[in-house]
């Protein structure tokens, strides 16, 4: 099936719209319509950049964000790097007063 890349053009478009719309008229900080229409706003992008290479064989230079499970566990070991290098600190101005 060849995809048509002018028809998700224009879904995306319609999609980016739906976004700012239900960003515009949030309710609230967790309105579940602006989580919607951000899942829709990213499928609608995938498809064109997917319809974008299939036919034309070129992409967007948009990238998007992939949902991290881990980030939490990245902040962890953020901090145990700062502990190490604090430690290393601490190391260093032992030495200097000797």
């Amino acid at each position: 099936m060849t995809a048509d890349p002018r028809a998700a053009l224009d879904r995306l478009v319609a999609a980016l719209e739906a976004h700012f719309d239900a960003i515009a008229t949030r309710r609230s900080d967790d309105d579940p319509r602006v989580d919607d229409a951000y899942d829709v706003l990213a499928d609608a992008f995938e498809v064109y950049e997917d319809a974008l290479a299939q036919v034309h064989g070129e992409i967007t230079p948009f990238v998007l964000e992939e949902e991290d499970d881990d980030e939490d566990d990245d902040d962890l070991d953020d901090e145990d790097d700062d502990e190490d290098h604090d430690l290393d600190d601490d190391a260093v101005l032992e030495d200097a007063r000797g």
